[in-house]
């Protein structure tokens, strides 16, 4: 029997995560305590997903375990076991901002958290795969130097740059302003590699831009384009901070991600790293999102400007994808931007 532990099983990566191993025949085991409604209040609770998976997944056990607690996860891990095949790292605190007001909680979630769960899995199920969800964050505001054109609606890089085609794995870590949040996932980020280089681990991070998708509980602190249609629909007033509006993200659905994770499963490798985004297939501005959103709403969305970006932000990320699609050619695309946008949507006018 197959087994794989997901942690933050409820949030959007990590409940696609558990269906798409579950219809491979994984008995699943989700940790998530619901920390993203402490985080971004009720609205953005994971519970109705917790029980849906309960509900749907024959082979689902959940356990509402803080990963902060390494005497809880050890004893999960131990009472599992060697029958773990894989383990799945999504939960986080996600937000600069609220990463700003906490950063104890921020940095004991999203490092502490991470080194709790590889350690576990270290002394319980050595052979288990690691992966982890990390982020384009890690880079801090270095892709803020690079030499932006503005355009009339968004940022974009000069034609002949060698990352036009996005920014691959060998831009620095170092000597950039991270925010707190990107500091405590860097620090996660270099001690899942490190467990893979030095202890000899099948472990590898991916890091990604905007995650997203229709079961993504979307937030203004966290998840764009969820929030973002939400807001359309409802006719709740969306504020745009900085850069005119024209600051670009590439946008990858939690479905195409997850294929991704099942790729590397099946052909594992030790201490990876992958920038692992929409890339130039799937990416926006703020003001061509909101035309976009209109214009599938069939609605006026209010909105207002806020001349402060947040710290740390990215004026332009657009995530270069070769390095995995060399390493696992079998590897596509289902979702562009269109196509996310038009479930999304579909999603808020059911909700």
């Amino acid at each position: 029997m197959s087994l794989a532990v997901v942690t933050g099983s409820a949030g959007l990566i990590g409940s696609e995560t558990c269906r798409r191993f579950a219809a491979e025949g994984f008995d699943v085991v989700g940790i998530d305590n619901d920390m993203r409604a402490e985080f971004f209040g009720a609205n953005a609770s994971t519970t109705p997903t917790r029980e849906k998976l309960a509900r749907e997944l024959p082979g689902y056990r959940h356990h509402a375990l803080d990963i902060r607690d390494a005497a809880g996860v050890d004893a999960l891990f131990r009472q599992l076991g060697s029958a773990v095949n894989l383990v799945v790292h999504t939960a986080a605190q996600p937000s600069h901002d609220w990463a700003a007001r906490a950063p104890l909680v921020d940095f004991s979630v999203n490092a502490l958290g991470t080194l709790h769960l590889l350690e576990a899995t270290r002394q319980h199920c050595p052979e288990a795969v690691f992966i982890f969800t990390s982020t384009n964050k890690v880079y801090g505001d270095t892709p803020n130097r690079l030499p932006l054109v503005e355009l009339e609606k968004r940022w974009e890089i000069p034609s002949d740059h060698a990352w036009v085609r996005g920014i691959d794995e060998t831009m620095s870590i170092d000597q950039t302003k991270h925010s707190l949040f990107g500091a405590s996932k860097v620090a996660a980020d270099v001690a899942v590699q490190e467990y893979g280089r030095y202890f000899g681990m099948k472990t590898a991070c991916f890091r990604g831009g905007c995650h997203t998708g229709p079961a993504h509980a979307g937030t203004e602190l966290h998840g764009f384009l969820a929030y973002l249609m939400k807001c359309t629909v409802s006719g709740t007033k969306y504020r745009v901070f900085g850069y005119k509006g024209k600051q670009v993200r590439d946008n990858i659905h939690a479905h195409d991600l997850v294929e991704a994770f099942w790729q590397f499963f099946r052909a594992p490798r030790s201490g990876e790293v992958y920038n692992l985004g929409g890339s130039r297939h799937s990416n926006c501005s703020v003001l061509e999102a909101i035309e976009i959103c209109e214009e599938l709403s069939g609605r006026k969305l209010e909105w207002t400007y806020v001349e402060d970006n947040r710290v740390g932000d990215h004026i332009w990320w657009i995530s270069d994808v070769r390095r995995f699609q060399e390493h696992y050619p079998g590897w596509q695309y289902r979702y562009a931007l269109q196509g996310i946008l038009r479930e999304i949507h579909a999603a808020c006018v059911l909700a």
